[in-house]
């Protein structure tokens, strides 16, 4: 006899019974909720700051040099950008690791989510993370004026470290995307 599905698509197997020490492991994915949860707390921090960095910058327009609000503006991006970059680890990780979130159909579904595993996950927050070290590569070099003088935050040698940090994260996105590759063709390989 067969169980109807959720879905309704059609007949679906009861699930089998798993022994003690199985279901132990199996289920402590579930101790990773916290963890979720914490992130959507962080992302609430991020809305926060989000909202102090945007009334500085509304309130104080007319007093700011295009450099400044150029500033202010990139410090906004960098905000949204690790928020998303929060969005992609909370939904993504949860979905690979911890239990399916049954999206399917509804209109807000991330279209990534669909074929999101733990090796398209790492390359994606590769990706965020190049894109953040951007941002903060761009803010220092808008700054590279004030080297030298007494209001530069930073050093010539602070800038060539965050340039070589800034790499060493595109080598290892690279690095990681061609593992993936190299993974995926082993795996088609052995298929055939």
């Amino acid at each position: 006899m067969s169980v109807e599905s959720e879905t309704g698509t059609g007949p679906r197997l009861p699930s089998p019974r798993l022994r003690a020490l199985p279901m132990v492991i199996f289920g402590s994915r579930w101790l990773q909720l916290p963890l979720y949860l914490g992130l959507i707390v962080a992302q609430c921090v991020y809305i926060a700051l989000f909202v102090k960095e945007l009334w500085h910058l509304s309130w104080h327009a007319v007093d700011l040099t295009e450099q400044q609000i150029m500033m202010s503006v990139l410090a906004l991006i960098d905000v949204v950008m690790i928020s998303n970059l929060l969005v992609m680890v909370i939904v993504g990780g949860y979905e690979t690791f911890v239990s399916r979130l049954d999206l399917q159909g509804h209109p807000d579904e991330p279209e990534w989510l669909g074929h999101v595993n733990a090796s398209v996950l790492k390359i994606k927050l590769a990706m965020a993370i190049i894109g953040i070290s951007s941002i903060a590569l761009l803010r220092t070099f808008i700054e590279a004026g004030n080297l030298g003088s007494d209001r530069a935050g930073f050093t010539e040698t602070g800038v060539m470290w965050q340039v070589l940090i800034h790499i060493t994260f595109v080598v290892s996105a690279i690095g990681i995307a061609f593992v993936d590759k190299l993974s995926d063709n082993g795996l088609r390989r052995h298929a055939e």
